[in-house]
């Protein structure tokens, strides 16, 4: 074995005496905490789909081509608004022919009008016989059908023509187009919506609840909840329905909760992603302690300095009742307490404490270093972050 150079001695020799000059003490502290005002509240949570309360699809019902659109996606409309008009040639055509119609069809019943009356006066005084009183009201009567079938039918031309103008049904942003200028639209069920609006400052979220939470969640109850959209933004929000029928997906049962989103700014839009907390109890401004202090149990440290200790004659509560110990002039009092809702953290406490009373809730070590050694070799290694 090659022996070691003096140096490497020195440094040696130097180190040993620095590791010997350290000392480790341990040390008992009584950690507490103040009973202070704070919130409660448990939650539930879970994830949804952002929607609007009110969407419209509007469609046309009349068959033609698109003459005008005043409208494109994201257009803020109001009820009533002119958002597209249908080519009118053939529409106004058929008003005028039902006009003529009903036109001829009016003269035609008031002849028969009054050759009925005319007949009927004949027919009382017996100077024409059944047969030609028959005939003559049977004409009557057949005008007057077809004279009240063509005021229905100009009615309904009109009606046509005034569908060709399509207007906004409600307040909202046009969300989608699905119509271009000069398509045919056909006016029956089977064909796609030329537009479709929604109230995009009234949203809603559709949350899916497990069955274990949904016993918890009632209508009322405050709603907070985020979406990736905007990571650094809280809306808020009220429970409004939960919907009894489950839906089961994988063997996990949830339920639907609808939770009605105010949107005045309208950054939130349909189709995201909510990441929901539901507040199903929440105390505002109760006194509180956190709960390692209810479950906090003196014992005896001898080698600890001024640690409170117990007042004598003055035993815990009886196992299960809830209690605090108060810490007062370095002595510790068992108090018994009632307590309300916790979150996990911090549990209310109805009854028998103060605000402002110091309650002890666990006990820490504490590592104090000393060094005793006054002078370092210069070629001993240095602890790391000390200065040369």
């Amino acid at each position: 074995m090659k022996p070691l150079s003096l140096s490497t001695t020195i440094a040696i020799l130097a180190f040993a005496g620095f590791i010997s000059g350290c000392s480790n003490k341990a040390g008992i502290e009584l950690v507490t905490a103040p009973v202070a005002i704070a919130d409660i509240s448990e939650s539930v949570t879970a994830t949804g789909t952002l929607e609007s309360v009110t969407s419209v699809d509007v469609g046309t019902q009349v068959t033609g081509i698109i003459d005008k659109i005043y409208v494109d996606y994201n257009s803020q409309v109001t009820k009533g608004q002119l958002i597209a008009e249908i080519e009118k040639t053939l529409l106004e055509s058929e008003l005028k022919s039902a006009d003529a119609n009903m036109e001829s069809a009016r003269l035609k019943y008031e002849y028969t009008r009054t050759n009925y009356l005319r007949d009927k006066a004949l027919h009382d005084k017996q100077l024409i016989s059944d047969y030609e009183f028959d005939t003559s009201e049977n004409e009557y009567l057949k005008s007057k059908t077809a004279y009240e079938k063509t005021q229905a039918d100009r009615v309904k031309a009109a009606k046509n023509l005034n569908y060709a103008e399509i207007y906004a049904p409600i307040d909202g942003v046009v969300i989608s187009r699905d119509v271009e200028v000069g398509q045919t639209v056909v006016s029956n069920m089977t064909v796609a919506n030329l537009f479709t609006i929604a109230d995009l400052e009234n949203m809603q979220v559709v949350a899916d609840v497990d069955e274990a939470d949904i016993g918890q969640v009632k209508t009322g109850q405050s709603v907070t909840f985020t979406v990736d959209a905007f990571p650094d933004d809280k809306f808020e929000g009220t429970v409004t329905q939960v919907r009894l029928n489950p839906t089961t997906e994988s063997n996990v049962v949830t339920y639907e909760v609808i939770v009605a989103a105010p949107n005045p700014e309208l950054k939130l839009i349909p189709g995201l992603t909510a990441n929901v907390t539901i507040y199903v109890t929440q105390d505002k401004g109760v006194p509180t302690v956190p709960n390692r202090a209810l479950r906090f149990t003196p014992h005896e440290y001898p080698e600890a300095e001024n640690l409170p200790t117990p007042v004598s004659g003055n035993p815990a509560p009886a196992s299960g009742t809830p209690h605090l110990w108060l810490v007062k002039d370095n002595h510790l009092t068992a108090v018994p307490v009632t307590t309300g809702n916790s979150d996990g953290i911090n549990t209310a406490i109805i009854s028998g404490v103060s605000v402002g009373d110091t309650v002890a809730v666990e006990y820490s070590a504490a590592i104090t270093q000393q060094n005793d050694a006054p002078d370092q070799s210069p070629f001993a290694p240095r602890p790391p972050g000390r200065k040369k």
